[in-house]
This record gives C-alpha cells, structure tokens and sequence, in this order.
C-alpha cells in the first residue's frame, strides 16, 4: 500500500505530521489485529485438522509476536514519515526496534524452552541420559539465545562490539585453558549422547578390563556399577575415547557359552540331546536363536563340547551359567553320562623297590 500517495489526497495530514503518524500507527493497529482474527480464526483451526500437535504449539508461541510485530512495524513506519529533532531522531526507532527484539527473543526462549522438554524428554525415554546432563543441555541452548539477541540489542544501539569481543576473547581462553578437563568431560558426554554409544540400564566392557551396568550418564562422569555392587566413575573424555564393547546391543539379551566335557566312549548324540533338554526347560534362556551345541576337542581325558545360547538379560550371565552346569550335572548323572577329570597312574618297578631295601639294611 501506497501511504504517501493516500495522504497526498489529504492536505491536513500534510499540515499536522503527528495526526498522519498517528493515522498510520492506527493503520497497522488494523493490520495487526487482522492478523489476530486470521490466525485465531484460520490457521489455528487448519493445524487442529493435522494429527501433529507441533503445529499447533507453534501457532500459539507465534501468535502474539506477530501481531505485536505488525504493530511496532507501523511505529517505526511513522516514525519515518519525517525526520525529528536529535536525539529522537536516533532514539525512538532505536526503541521500536528494541521492543521487537525483545519480543521474538523471549518468544524463542520460550519456544526452544517447550521443544527441550519435549524432545529432550523423549530422548531422555530412549537414552536415559541423567536428569542434570538434560538440564544443562537446555539451559545452554537458552543462553545462546540470549547472548545472540544482547548483541542484537547492542548493534541496535550502534554500541561498538569490538572492545567487548577482544576481552572475551582473552577471557575465553584463560576460562578454557583453567578449566579444560571438565569441557572435554562434557563434550564427552554430548558425543556419548549423539553417539549412543551406550545407556543406562546396559551392560558394557572397557578396553582396561572393567564390566558392569551403565547407573548413570553425568555431565562430568559415566557411572558403571559393578558385578561386586562397586560404583566406578569413570571421566566421559576417556569413556569418548576408549574401546567399549556394549553387551546389551543392538539387542538386550547376551550369547553364553558353557563348556561341558564328556568321557570317551559316550554316546555323542545322547549328550546332545541332553544339554539340548535342559537349556529348553530353563525359562531365562531365550527360544530364538534356538539354543546350539558344538563338539569343540578331542582333550587329553575328555571330549569338549560347547553349550550355545542365549540369556534374556547380560546381568544373569553368570547365573544361568551356574544354572545350566548344574542342571547338566544332575541329567548327566541320571543318564549314566561320566564327566571326566584328570587322573594319573603311578607304575613302580619291582627291582628298583628291593634295591631300596637292601640300601637300608
């Protein structure tokens, strides 16, 4: 819309400046509750149609912003209709735009704000990541959003950023040369996270030997409980940097393998079908993969068979070993089955004995 050639057609508004700003403010004033009743009356209702919600929460952030937008928009259109005394000439557009600044930066905040806590809530479902690394991955996204819109502000001042940025500068360095242990902590822990190397609830091995359940994922350290129900913290820049073997992926449960050795002369078959027989009558075992055995060696005293299956949780790795030997034991027993151990004949010579004697006498 033409404005200067609308108030062309009226001489007053030629001769009173402050009634043509005014007619403008009033214009855009309009505008902006036309805005209003469009997104109150159309767009609202077309996002309830979809079966997302998202829109519908952006819609209501956006709502108010934007009207209030049309309507600082119209000031600073008045504001330029002629050019006013100093300072006001500077000042009051200076303000405007400030009020707008300040009304999209607190509409972002609360935007990142609800889509942290939705998102990141659903991601701390799946990941379980701890409740402070969460926080403080929202509060950092909170103060991006505020360092960026202060140097918005500040360069609508015209205020000169340059002294600002080279003591930053200096003081960013001292601040990450003091504390550089506890970033590569939290970078850690945010490459942990993107990564999904592991969580909690999963049992995993380092490279140096230890094994235990993930208790906790923190800003600083990862906490591994082990099978001793000793807590180990470990630093997240060296849980970033070491070999992790993640037992309970991609699925939860865990392949075992139990040795189990026969004497010779067994029916191979039978002791098959027996280790076969009570890995299915255990419960804790899963069906699928279906439970294997393999004949590994020939021994010295023994033929070595290998049990194959899998658990339904690592945790009870150990357990279901014990189970399985157990219950291996007791059928090997009712079906006649010997289990071997080593044994050694010792021959003395005759001859060798009576030397022995005739010595002493």
């Amino acid at each position: 819309m033409d404005f200067n050639a609308f108030f062309d057609q009226f001489a007053i508004f030629n001769e009173i400046i402050i009634l043509k700003r005014l007619f403008i403010v009033f214009i855009y004033a309009i505008l902006a509750k036309g805005a209003d009743i469009f997104i109150d009356r159309v767009l609202k209702i077309l996002a309830a149609k979809t079966k997302i919600t998202f829109d519908d929460k952006l819609i209501n952030f956006l709502h108010v912003p934007i009207c209030w937008t049309v309507f600082w928009i119209g000031v600073l259109h008045a504001l330029s209709i002629q050019s006013l005394l100093e300072p006001w000439e500077t000042v009051l557009p200076q303000i405007a735009e400030s009020i707008i600044l300040i009304i999209w930066l607190f509409a972002m905040i609360r935007i990142f704000n609800w889509m942290t806590e939705y998102y990141m809530s659903r991601a701390h479902e799946r990941v379980k990541i701890s409740k402070d690394l969460f926080m403080l991955l929202k509060n950092v996204i909170r103060i991006i959003v505020l360092v960026a819109g202060l140097l918005w502000l500040l360069g609508i001042w015209q205020v000169d950023l340059t002294p600002f940025f080279a003591s930053a500068g200096i003081a960013g360095i001292a601040v990450a040369l003091a504390a550089k242990d506890t970033l590569a902590n939290f970078f850690g822990g945010i490459s942990i996270f993107m990564d999904r190397t592991y969580k909690v609830g999963e049992y995993i091995i380092l490279d140096s030997g230890e094994r235990g359940e993930v208790v906790e994922i923190g800003i600083r350290s990862t906490r591994i409980k082990t099978r001793d129900d000793v807590i180990v913290n470990i630093p997240n820049s060296i849980m970033a940097n070491s070999k992790i073997i993640n037992e309970s992926a991609p699925i939860p449960r865990f392949r075992i393998r139990v040795p189990v050795g026969v004497a010779y002369g067994s029916n191979l078959e039978k002791v098959e079908e027996i280790l076969l027989a009570v890995t299915n009558a255990n419960e804790n075992i899963e069906k699928y993969p279906e439970p294997r055995v393999r004949l590994r060696t020939f021994a010295d005293s023994s033929v070595n068979f290998q049990l194959l299956c899998w658990v339904k949780d690592p945790r009870d790795k150990g357990l279901q070993t014990h189970n399985l030997l157990k219950a291996a034991y007791n059928a090997f027993d009712e079906q006649g089955i010997t289990i071997p151990f080593p044994q050694r004949d010792i021959h003395i010579k005759t001859s060798q004995v009576d030397a022995f004697h005739e010595e002493k006498a």
